[in-house]
């Protein structure tokens, strides 16, 4: 048996785990990833957390064939660097070198919602399937595309930035300077803000009832409220599934992948989402559904996905 290092770098905690080749973790842990400190001191926590997973999971250091790196930004795969991590304030950060020779054994980056999708791929909800795209709802919309088992990065790793394409031309705007992408009509924080819009123009919405706080409204609230035959929620769901299916049609109808995986909080609605979400992506598929159907299904790794995920990239990419 092969084993692997499975790194998920997050701005609050690094998370690691020891995974062998079928995609199963042996152990795992986290630390703190203390984002203000240089890098070189980031990367040596991560090689003592290998170090110290390896020796409590028993897998002796020689048995250790490489290292993957799951990490925010935008991410050289080929070199190991880091080009861009807003949340880390990292520019041109050469983290994989820097681990390798901490550990001793080869080390591979990606992106972290690459490394998600490949993980729930290989060892999650699309498991069995040979292309999928993942989708994560939160607070923008990500995600990563895997084409015939293998993990699509685009020219120079900088593709598959799914939630920047415009669904909606001169639409709402997206943080990253345009309007109306998919990500500005279907992450979390559209729904928020699109359910703070109801409630406002609603007062006697059930909405209210739910949360009273409009300040504390999350991606739960409309759908507790649709529950209780709310019709303002009714309304809001209607319109953010419409936007969300719009968006997934897009990537069904230029990738035709065996699935579609959805994450995120927003997951939790199940099938009050999931239903009308199918029915209506479904109408929107070129050439319909009897040939080639596209099912959506909800992730099911959870937190593991990126670690498993940058574990499997690491022994894609070792060979």
């Amino acid at each position: 048996m092969k084993y692997y290092a499975g790194i998920d770098l997050g701005g609050t905690f690094i998370k690691c785990g020891i995974v062998d080749e079928k995609g199963n973790i042996l152990v795992k842990d986290q630390i703190p990833t203390g984002k203000d400190r240089p890098y070189e001191e980031i990367a040596a926590d991560m090689a003592a957390l290998v170090r110290r997973l390896a020796e409590s999971a028993g897998i002796e250091e020689s048995d250790l064939r490489a290292a993957g790196i799951g990490s925010p930004g935008t991410v050289n795969s080929k070199k190991g660097v880091i080009i861009y991590a807003n949340n880390l304030q990292w520019k041109n950060v050469p983290l994989g070198g820097a681990v390798a020779e901490a550990l001793g054994i080869p080390v591979f980056v990606t992106n972290d919602a690459n490394a998600a999708a490949l993980g729930e791929s290989f060892a999650g909800a699309a498991k069995g399937y040979e292309s999928s795209i993942f989708v994560t709802l939160g607070t923008g919309v990500g995600g990563g595309i895997i084409l015939d088992g293998k993990l699509f990065e685009g020219n120079r790793s900088a593709g598959a930035e799914i939630g920047h394409m415009v669904i909606r031309a001169g639409g709402e705007k997206c943080t990253c300077g345009r309007r109306g992408c998919f990500e500005a009509y279907a992450s979390a924080t559209a729904l928020i803000r699109q359910t703070k819009e109801a409630m406002k123009k609603n007062p006697g919405s059930a909405l209210w009832k739910v949360c009273p706080d409009i300040e504390q409204v999350n991606g739960k609230t409309p759908f507790d409220a649709l529950r209780t035959g709310d019709k303002t929620a009714e309304r809001v769901i209607k319109k953010y599934v419409t936007w969300l299916a719009e968006g997934l049609a897009n990537l069904a109808n230029v990738f035709r992948p065996n699935a579609i995986v959805l994450g995120g909080g927003v997951c939790a609605a199940g099938d009050a989402l999931l239903e009308p979400l199918r029915r209506k992506m479904n109408r929107l598929l070129y050439g319909g559904t009897k040939y080639a159907p596209v099912p959506i299904v909800i992730a099911s790794l959870g937190n593991d996905a990126g670690l498993v995920g940058a574990a499997h990239f690491a022994q894609q990419s070792a060979g």
